[in-house]
């Protein structure tokens, strides 16, 4: 079947930021697409053929939406993977395969998965609850400080927690977790890798990330990182390795953490495009949201050649305001040359919420910092009547 200016259609789980700037790709190509959302107020709603509210947790809506596509893909992990699993009995495709999905849905599984194909991982455990972790540090199989993570549903910066003393266990969910050894990352970096439905793979440039104090959620990326070129090659291999080892579709974003002996432990992976991808719609010559088009439509994959240094600046909500959104100092960075800003279209706005990003380009990645530097002095996402600019 012919996949432009057709009936084919292409549906996405999640109608969130991610799933709006891959729809605006899918215009550029004319393909049909459909969405299904929790919230009817969801950025996807205005620029597909046709979107559904619904529980994307819930196995028959995902089933029946899925039945009224061609090929279904996703935006965020927390999608019903048994679901999934039962459309591709049925000859619906799926990528990413609910078989990837189900491995990293899971952090502990994820972590399992690492260990049986070397990929490089922090040492960890495993627990069934929580309430199991004081009893293994009383008996010595856990010394402080570590790192706690819920085995599922943590995004953005939540279910994680650094645990240095007794104090930090308290109010942690007695849910499934994993602990890991506490690195010392001297950075954290990641690595966008693409493999198609028909085998073929490339890899974006490494990125560098600077995470927030407080929010642990990435406030910059820099591409390139600035890193050694072994380093940047090592992991690019590590990242290849563990794309064709899950047998996945699409993109996969890997995240490492680099020690100062110069160690690489891969952290965690999505599979999908991601927050660390974004530079590439200005600065790369094939952008991540078409690079995932091409990949599970089985297309060649495009050049991930960078035309220019860039970082990433992300738009979250300014702490202290909650309500309906206004971008403070945004006609000011628009006069700034090499600054484009991205807009979610979240119509309100809390403390740390993603709202958008900015991307700065510039003729070095020392002037593109320097930059964003000034860009997130300027520009504020805060709450108050709406005026204008």
């Amino acid at each position: 079947m012919s996949r432009f200016s057709s009936d084919f259609t292409l549906g996405i789980l999640g109608g969130g930021q991610l799933g709006k700037m891959l729809l605006t790709e899918t215009r550029k190509w004319d393909l049909k697409t459909a969405v299904l959302d929790p919230s009817a107020a969801a950025p996807c709603r205005l620029g597909t053929d046709h979107f559904e509210v619904g529980d994307l947790m819930d196995y028959e809506t995902v089933y029946a939406f899925g039945k009224k596509t061609d090929l279904l893909t996703i935006e965020i992990e927390h999608v019903n993977s048994e679901a999934l699993e039962k459309l591709e009995q049925e000859g619906v495709l799926v990528y990413p395969p609910s078989k990837v999905l189900q491995t990293i849905q899971n952090k502990a599984k994820q972590k399992l998965f690492y260990i049986d194909n070397d990929i490089p991982t922090a040492p960890f455990s495993r627990f069934a609850y929580g309430s199991e972790i004081p009893d293994s540090v009383a008996h010595g199989g856990l010394q402080y400080p570590f790192v706690w993570k819920s085995a599922q549903f943590g995004y953005d910066g939540q279910g994680v927690k650094i645990v240095r003393g007794p104090e930090d266990l308290k109010g942690l969910p007695k849910e499934e977790c994993i602990t890991e050894e506490l690195v010392p990352i001297e950075k954290e970096l990641a690595v966008i890798v693409a493999r198609s439905s028909n085998g073929e793979t490339s890899t974006y440039p490494v990125v560098e990330m600077d995470f927030h104090p407080e929010a642990n959620q990435v406030e910059y990326v820099l591409c390139p990182a600035r890193i050694p070129e072994h380093i940047a090659q090592r992991a690019k291999k590590i990242a290849l390795r563990l794309v064709d080892k899950l047998q996945h579709v699409g993109l996969l974003a890997v995240e490492f953490f680099l020690t100062a002996d110069e160690s690489l432990f891969v952290n965690e992976v999505a599979p999908r495009p991601h927050n660390s991808g974004h530079f590439s719609i200005e600065a790369s010559v094939t952008n991540q949201f078409e690079q995932h088009l091409r990949a599970i439509l089985g297309l060649p994959l495009g050049s991930t050649e960078s035309k220019i240094a860039a970082v990433m600046v992300n738009l979250v909500g300014e702490e202290g305001f909650t309500g309906k959104v206004y971008y403070e100092g945004m006609k000011n960075i628009l006069e700034m040359p090499g600054v484009t800003p991205h807009i979610y279209g979240k119509k309100e706005t809390r403390p740390f919420r993603k709202m958008g990003h900015v991307t700065v380009v510039a003729s070095s990645i020392e002037k593109a910092r320097s930059e964003a530097e000034n860009v997130k002095r300027t520009i504020r996402v805060i709450s108050k009547e709406i005026q204008d600019e």
